[in-house]
């Protein structure tokens, strides 16, 4: 039986935090996954967990919090109890323009994920759609981001993979060796859903969950977390979406 988690910043626009945990544990969810904005009050966060049986494997960092900082970094995942640190995303004006860049980057990850790995944690990179663009070379930016040799894991939101028009089940199977942990997210049909930026609960969506499912559970992958980018609902989205990944 899968130990599904939640990205907590599905329920940002919710709360309070104890209330969001409480909801969170009642749908059956073990695990929770944190990002930037919760760190500011780590000990409301802990007790918050432990009252919900809650356990935070892993979490999103800000790079750059990672570059400045990493003791500060190692020191919030390793007081919650996390086994890894994932860096979510790259603002647009940061983003590399051709593969020279890109590959870049990947030696930028590389270096500070150093004093992580140093600590005995491990280190992802998590994607959106923009690293499935097509550059000059025929290249795509995650690929030149995953290809030097820098014990860096992958965590794939399999819905971005989807929104930069290519196959799940292909970067899955890609990057099956280091694939530590997958998003599960949905896209509502065309049309639908626009209040919600066009996602859908899990399962109720155009994402082929069958298929895809079946190729993350013969990888390595440890963690399945649900998130929802802007539901009008978060106790729904919880609810709906942990029903209908059980039958995944």
């Amino acid at each position: 039986m899968t130990d599904f988690s939640y990205q907590l910043y599905s329920s940002r626009k919710f709360g309070p935090l104890e209330a969001t945990l409480e909801m969170v544990a009642k749908c059956g969810y073990k695990q929770v996954e944190a990002y930037d904005g919760l760190y500011e009050d780590l000990y409301r966060l802990e007790k918050a967990l432990a009252s919900n049986s809650l356990s935070m494997p892993t979490g999103h960092f800000d790079l750059a919090l990672i570059e400045k900082a990493p003791n500060r970094v190692i020191e919030i995942a390793k007081r919650l109890g996390m086994t890894t640190v994932i860096v979510p995303y790259l603002s647009p004006e940061d983003r590399p323009c051709d593969a020279n860049g890109w590959a870049k980057f990947g030696v930028r990850l590389s270096e500070a994920g150093k004093p992580i790995l140093d600590s005995g944690l491990t280190f992802g990179w998590h994607n959106h759609d923009f690293e499935f663009n097509t550059l000059e070379g025929g290249e795509k930016p995650l690929d030149l981001i995953l290809q030097s040799e820098n014990d860096l894991l992958l965590e794939l939101d399999l819905a971005w993979i989807a929104v930069g028009e290519e196959s799940p089940v292909e970067w899955v199977k890609k990057y099956a060796n280091i694939l530590v942990s997958v998003h599960l997210k949905d896209i509502a049909p065309k049309g639908e859903c626009l209040s919600e930026d066009g996602w859908a609960d899990i399962g109720h969506g155009t994402m082929n969950w069958a298929e895809t499912m079946d190729a993350v559970r013969k990888t390595k992958c440890v963690y399945f977390v649900m998130e929802h980018d802007n539901p009008s609902d978060d106790v729904r989205f919880a609810q709906r979406s942990i029903a209908a990944a059980k039958k995944f």
